[in-house]
């Protein structure tokens, strides 16, 4: 049962909310792949790391790549439990919070039972985010198993292009499950605008909607991995 406070306007802005967050996840990561943006070029270049990859006999380095990242998807899953347990004990003292938050004038004032739906809506978006945390590492681990019992040179090229698709296909996955945890928090910055109104919430949603786009497509780093994709093909097919 939606709060007595629960305006159009918050429908429009949570409506919005999760149109944004739901349409750019299924474009991004199930649709886009005729679109070269950043992610569309990361799988090229995996894919041709685990060429090279297979081509050596020592593959430390490799490893040790994959490793590192692990490391850094571990300490986004990790920060995700801190907050959670932040949220819970907001929950724990939610007159105090929101009577602070009444004193602000920016906020716009709301009952008590609206501003739990607000905190309920990080806990969401900060759950989801760890599940997609804790599949990335899953993932990663998967591929270190691939790596590992992966055949050692040299290897017919046919069966050395087949295997290195296979295991560039699952970190591709992996990082697509770090991004959508990644994803999950840039739109919890614009869950937060909710506490201040419905307008400035709908206005976060579309800046970090701008923002996802413009690294994906038009930012200094997409133009120097567009340049390097393109060598890189142009070496494939020479």
């Amino acid at each position: 049962m939606m709060p007595p406070d629960f305006s159009p306007a918050d429908l429009a802005a949570i409506t919005l909310f999760l149109t944004a967050w739901c349409g750019y996840t299924l474009i991004m990561d199930h649709l886009a792949w005729g679109l070269w943006g950043v992610n569309q070029h990361l799988k090229l270049l995996r894919d041709e790391w685990m060429k090279r990859m297979l081509d050596r006999e020592n593959r430390i380095m490799d490893t040790a790549l994959v490793g590192h990242t692990i490391h850094s998807v571990t300490f986004f899953a990790s920060t995700s439990m801190l907050v959670l347990a932040g949220l819970v004990g907001l929950l724990g003292s939610v007159d105090a919070a929101h009577g602070m938050l009444s004193q602000f004038s920016f906020a716009s004032p709301v009952s008590r039972e609206f501003f739990e739906l607000k905190i309920l809506l990080l806990f969401g978006i900060f759950i989801f985010g760890f599940m997609k945390f804790t599949w990335a590492i899953r993932q990663y681990n998967y591929c270190c198993a691939m790596m590992g019992s992966a055949p050692m040179p040299p290897l017919d090229p046919a069966d050395r292009d087949a295997y290195a698709e296979e295991v560039g296909d699952i970190l591709s996955l992996a990082g697509a499950s770090f991004n959508g945890g990644l994803r999950a928090y840039y739109f919890a910055l614009a869950a937060l605008a909710w506490f201040i109104g419905p307008y400035v919430f709908s206005f976060a949603t579309l800046w970090v909607v701008m923002i996802l786009i413009r690294r994906q497509f038009v930012s200094r780093t997409f133009r120097a991995m567009h340049r390097h994709a393109e060598k890189l093909q142009e070496r494939q097919k020479s």
